[in-house]
């Protein structure tokens, strides 16, 4: 199948991380289950908390997909991020990808405008959502080989402006920069870096920037109509880990329905 990330019969299915599951409504949720479906050997990271929640709430959302680590990270801590890939490595050896789907900016910021973002706001949501995915990425391509692939979440309001986007579509528009000078940069060893551009889909993450609101505006808008869903970001995300999509990288390729495409739209 095209787009498959299972490898021949003679070899062993691909290896690879997935980071940013947090429920089941999670993009990255979706991600996962076509990955599994599809052959992938995948661990897991969850958010630490000293409740445990976190990581019920993970074990939940990969109800179905096997996986031989589900282990702590917190991405603003750069000891946990090296002891997290110290387990991928203890488990795996090496490994084919990573997806690294986590972003960050407090419900404080986001309701203010860009202009009146905290200092603290700014720095916090520059660090979870851009500098997080420069550091798993080092980490993660330390285990890959040539043929490794990396793939981001980022979103259409770090292109253009989307009125309460705010201070997360500046980290998007940075995260989008960093997909490119880290494709540059691991090129040389084989290493394919690509940001996924999500359409508007319902998840708890996006309810706090009125989702809802968003996806009827999109489609009355995008040249495909049908609501987009997780599955569908996941299948694209498939094919970018796959060996058929070998020669794409420093691209940001917009899972959106062809939302991006429009500059003005009437229903007449």
């Amino acid at each position: 199948m095209i787009g498959s990330i299972s490898q021949p019969s003679h070899r062993a299915p691909k290896v690879g991380v997935v980071m940013g599951v947090a429920n089941q409504h999670s993009i990255a949720t979706g991600i996962a289950k076509v990955l599994s479906g599809q052959g992938a050997d995948l661990a897991f990271s969850y958010l630490p908390d000293t409740t445990g929640k976190m990581l019920t709430r993970v074990k939940k959302a990969l109800t179905g997909i096997p996986s031989k680590l589900i282990a702590p990270c917190d991405v603003g801590d750069d000891e946990s991020i090296a002891q997290f890939f110290s387990e991928v490595h203890k488990t795996y050896g090496t490994i084919d990808f990573l997806v690294h789907s986590i972003a960050f900016a407090s419900i404080d910021d986001l309701r203010k405008s860009t202009i009146e973002t905290s200092r603290s706001g700014f720095l916090k949501a520059m660090e979870i959502s851009v500098y997080s995915f420069l550091a798993c990425t080092h980490k993660a391509s330390q285990l890959m080989s040539s043929g490794g692939s990396v793939i981001t979440l980022t979103y259409y309001g770090g292109e253009k402006v989307v009125p309460g986007y705010n201070v997360m579509g500046v980290a998007k528009s940075a995260l989008d920069s960093a997909v490119r000078y880290a494709s540059y940069e691991l090129g040389s060893k084989g290493i394919r870096v690509n940001g996924l551009s999500s359409g508007a889909i319902k998840t708890l993450a996006s309810s706090a920037v009125g989702a809802s609101k968003m996806i009827k505006h999109v489609s009355d808008i995008t040249p495909l109509p049908q609501p987009l869903n997780q599955q569908n970001v996941g299948e694209v995300a498939a094919f970018l880990i796959s060996d058929a999509a070998s020669s794409i990288t420093g691209e940001i390729l917009h899972v959106d329905g062809g939302y991006h495409v429009m500059g003005y739209y009437s229903k007449s």
